[in-house]
């Protein structure tokens, strides 16, 4: 008895050892949308003349309202347990994120360690996410509003990837790399509902880039989002999205900081292989934006994206241009208020225009205006 008395004892004081640490975090917005034209659908379709002007209030835009908890346990010797558990809420009725699920964009743990990387395990954001959103403006001010149409692409991380392993690098001479794995768990079906990718991102200085690739097969079922439905008729590439065996995606940004300024430049091409009758659509999304911190207190912020696309079944090329405005005043480092504004125009094939968060409009452009508060804490 004596023996395992000391024994336990041992044993707690050798855990009582280990550092750990949990964090519960979060972020707060809301805010009054105003959108000029905005229809009515029924059956999957845009009732034709139903356009009309919305007023709403509206919970995380800029930045998903979310709380979460990060946990890190030093093992010794440079290696770190840790893990993160993230859910998204509306600000506005106290529900939960779009897919009702209660760690809706990050429930993951795994090991990490300065000399060899991280490797972590479950539901996590994926490539497109971690080494290119950067440079987008959406990525830094503005969020879903200012997405690419309809996050096509993933740059607002408009779904995290579930069952996923991935390994990040530490970073040599600035330069870091990542890759990762997501089972889709169908026996005997191993590539049904998987996915994976990779990415690269550098920094040196005022200087910032990266480049990522991301493959989702079967995304109608296989990742849950705004992608794949969050309310909201998709006239982008909906119908793409339905029939597509996988979905590809390669991006790349780079940025540079100008003492108060800072440039950002991305570009995406998008695949739905499969997307109409067995043939491929195809969108390119081209955006180039800026900030500006005019004082320690107000920043200003401006974009424009250019997006053309084209069905290879029917010939058609929808196009899409969208100009994204934003003025911010913080009242502290946790606390700011925005005025923010998008005008999108839908050309060539495309015949309605869609801000990301909206119903189509019944027309062929369609402008939203926001003031909003976000509080960190």
């Amino acid at each position: 008895m004596r023996c395992c008395v000391i024994g336990l004892a041992l044993a707690t004081s050798e855990i009582a050892q280990a550092q750990t640490s949990v964090t519960l975090y979060g972020i707060i917005d809301t805010g009054i949308d105003y959108a000029s034209n905005v229809a009515q659908v029924s059956n999957v379709a845009v009732v034709q003349g139903s356009g009309a002007k919305l007023v709403q209030e509206s919970s995380g835009v800029p930045l998903g309202s979310r709380w979460g908890l990060h946990g890190v346990e030093d093992l010794g010797g440079g290696l770190n347990v840790i893990f993160t558990l993230e859910s998204g809420f509306s600000s506005v009725n106290g529900a939960l994120g779009a897919t009702s699920t209660l760690f809706s964009r990050n429930a993951f743990v795994g090991l990490s360690s300065a000399q060899y990387g991280t490797v972590t395990f479950g539901k996590q954001w994926d490539a497109i996410v971690d080494d290119v959103e950067s440079f987008t403006l959406n990525g830094n001010l503005g969020g879903w509003y200012f997405s690419h149409p309809n996050d096509m692409d993933n740059t607002d991380n408009g779904f995290s990837i579930n069952n996923d392993v991935k390994y990040v690098s530490p970073s040599v001479g600035g330069l870091k790399a990542e890759a990762h794995y997501s089972f889709g768990g169908q026996a005997g079906q191993y590539s049904n509902d998987s996915s994976y990718g990779g990415g690269l991102s550098y920094s040196s200085g005022a200087f910032g880039a990266g480049a990522a690739y991301l493959r989702v097969n079967n995304p109608e079922t296989a990742v849950a989002g705004y992608q794949s439905g969050g309310g909201y008729l998709n006239s982008v590439y909906g119908d793409a999205l339905a029939q597509a065996r996988s979905q590809q995606i390669v991006a790349v940004g780079a940025a540079y900081h100008f003492d108060a300024f800072q440039l950002l430049g991305d570009f995406t091409n998008v695949v739905f292989q499969q997307g109409d009758a067995g043939r491929n659509v195809v969108f390119q999304n081209y955006e180039i934006s800026g900030i500006y911190t005019l004082t320690p207190a107000w920043t200003l912020a401006g974009g424009y994206t250019y997006t053309t696309g084209r069905d290879h079944e029917t010939g058609e090329e929808p196009k899409y241009q969208q100009i994204n405005l934003l003025a911010q005043y913080a009242f502290s480092k946790r606390t700011a208020l925005y005025l923010m504004a998008a005008l999108q125009r839908a050309l060539g094939s495309a015949r309605y225009a869609q801000i990301a968060g909206f119903n189509p409009s019944g027309t062929d452009q369609q402008a939203v205006v926001r003031l909003g508060l976000t509080h960190h804490f």
